[in-house]
């Protein structure tokens, strides 16, 4: 993508990452961007940046951790992570990640989509925070999956419609792909 932030890569003439953070203000009233380096950055969406409390930066299961000890912080129940370049999520992602995480007494519910796990869309219970940490600390286990496999785990199943709902922008054709999909 040309090196920087993918989220800050712009779709219609805006940040990928504004796409993310607007469906995700209309579902819950609680939300912070996961991000190492300089927190400036961000600073035109006025919310937290929460860098990884593990050293070198081990990938995305260290922004879980850092979002589960965060949202403990603010009285939140629960944690809802989505990666940052999926500007087409659900208008009703988080309800329904809550309805299953509810119904089946899981500790994580992963997204999926046409059979195919989306690991970093999901609901977690803050309780994985401490287990999370010392997975981190002591194992070379870095995928979302994985640990989450390892956990009382659920699926909540989306459909296509219109679109992928967790398209995410990896290459510059995904960016032009993105522009066909995005509404007018």
């Amino acid at each position: 993508m040309g090196g920087g932030d993918k989220v800050l890569q712009e779709l219609d003439g805006r940040p990928l990452l504004s796409y993310v953070v607007d469906a995700l203000a209309l579902q819950t009233s609680t939300l912070a961007i996961s991000a190492n380096g300089d927190p400036a950055r961000f600073a035109p969406w006025r919310l937290p940046v929460l860098a990884d409390s593990i050293p070198d930066h081990p990938g995305p299961l260290a922004g879980i951790l850092a979002g589960l000890r965060w949202a403990a912080s603010t009285s939140t129940a629960l944690l809802v992570t989505v990666a940052g370049d999926t500007p087409f999520l659900p208008t009703d992602l988080v309800e329904r990640l809550g309805n299953v995480f509810a119904e089946r007494q899981a500790d994580v519910v992963m997204a999926e989509r046409a059979g195919i796990l989306q690991p970093v869309i999901a609901i977690w219970s803050l309780e994985l925070a401490d287990d999370l940490e010392t997975v981190l600390k002591t194992t070379d286990l870095r995928s979302v999956e994985a640990f989450a496999r390892k956990q009382r785990w659920a699926v909540a199943a989306f459909d296509d419609s219109p679109h992928n709902p967790f398209f995410n922008i990896n290459t510059p054709e995904d960016l032009a792909a993105a522009h066909l999909m995005a509404p007018s």
